[in-house]
């Protein structure tokens, strides 16, 4: 296919596809599917090699939003059962942390719900960060905690935060159709305060919440000039209690095609395969493992995911690696300082930003025929009943 050939190109040369290429990706039909994901597989081996980098999830903070978004568990109004507590002591944090590190992960993750930190949050964080190296000598921390105002993304850093997380989520042109109590510039100067406190930032969209092709281009593209260093791709998980408990969107095809695309946009990047890979990718998640290059392991923040040691096994059968702390995730060109696309095709491009194409939108693929029932779906999503803020030992 003349199209994948192109890509692939474009891919290894780090040039930024057309937003008609990329809706094309999304169009292909599952007779194609294979040829897309070693299309997209090749790009991933350029820069990645069989390496896959493994991140582990503690939920600092659990249910209570005073925000609104539609996807969320923790939401404001949520009605679904999920754990809540309120702010992990370090000591806790720390050893939640350390399974996951035992368990193989490369980063960990603290997240906390709520629009954003108090001051006196950013110290609680630094303490938890400061007791996690502490007994994890080479684990990178990621913080997760919402809109940061002037000033926290450096006391998040000089505390030795190595990474913020602020997710995107879904194009601009929709985001007030997922959430009213902020909006899609808000995140995208969250993202850039961490960038311009030295972190490396970790921005994605979330996939399966009724959106077109187009809001999926567009997001991935406004990622593609956001120029974060890791791109997490999370699936749905329609949480019972949710407004967004109806919206089975996704079969496994549709999912591998949206990865494929967010490779190819984003060749060099780390794309990590986050929440929900279970619940739509199901037994098609090793062809997932040619797409991304990185992943979570065990348990989410709310909901429960395959156990550790199946994803381990899952990793070694497919043929892949789990990437040590010795090794740089990162291609050299971005680790120095350099960008995800050269002159041409640069994350700062205009066409990266543009929010309109040409010529019909391909609409979003219907569930095949073969979709789990109502009944095996509501099965797929597991509530979180173990790990941090419980007395059971964590999934890693």
């Amino acid at each position: 296919m003349e199209l994948l050939n192109t890509l692939v190109e474009k891919g290894l040369r780090r040039e930024l596809p057309t937003r008609e290429e990329a809706l094309a990706v999304l169009a292909t039909s599952d007779d194609d599917l294979l040829d897309v994901v070693a299309a997209a597989g090749k790009v991933r081996r350029q820069w990645f090699g069989r390496r896959v980098k493994l991140n582990y999830l503690v939920n600092l903070k659990s249910g209570l939003c005073p925000e609104d978004c539609s996807y969320c568990s923790q939401r404001l109004g949520s009605k679904a059962e999920i754990l809540k507590y309120t702010w992990l002591k370090p000591e806790d944090a720390s050893r939640a942390a350390a399974a996951g590190v035992a368990g193989g992960a490369k980063r960990v993750c603290l997240v906390a719900s709520g629009r954003g930190p108090t001051d006196r949050d950013v110290e609680r964080v630094s303490e938890t960060i400061s007791a996690i190296k502490e007994q994890n000598e080479g684990v990178e921390v990621c913080a997760c905690l919402g809109l940061l105002t002037d000033g926290q993304a450096g006391r998040l850093r000089e505390a030795g935060a190595d990474a913020y997380n602020h997710n995107l989520n879904t194009s601009e042109a929709t985001y007030g159709d997922i959430c009213t109590t902020h909006d899609f510039g808000d995140r995208v100067e969250t993202v850039r305060q961490a960038q311009a406190a030295g972190m490396s930032a970790c921005s994605g969209l979330i996939a399966g919440m009724g959106e077109s092709d187009a809001d999926l281009v567009d997001v991935v593209f406004a990622l593609r000039e956001l120029d974060p260093d890791s791109v997490p791709v999370n699936f749905l998980i329609p949480f019972e209690g949710t407004p967004l408990a109806k919206e089975w969107n996704l079969t496994p095809q549709r999912a591998l095609r949206i990865l494929a695309m967010t490779r190819f946009v984003c060749p060099d990047v780390e794309v990590r395969l986050a929440g929900g890979r279970e619940v739509h990718l199901r037994s098609m998640q090793p062809l997932a493992l040619h797409l991304v290059n990185s992943l979570f392991l065990g348990d989410y923040l709310t909901s429960e995911g395959q156990a550790g040691k199946d994803d381990l096994a899952m990793i070694a059968d497919a043929g892949f690696e789990v990437e040590g702390t010795d090794t740089t995730t990162l291609p050299g060109h971005r680790v120095q300082g350099g960008v995800c696309g050269d002159g041409a095709g640069g994350c700062g491009d205009a066409e990266a930003g543009g929010c309109h194409g040409s010529g019909e939108v391909p609409e979003q693929a219907a569930p095949s025929d073969g979709a789990p029932s109502d009944e095996v779906r509501r099965g797929l999503v597991s509530v979180r009943r173990r790990g941090a803020g419980t007395e059971l030992p964590p999934n890693a």
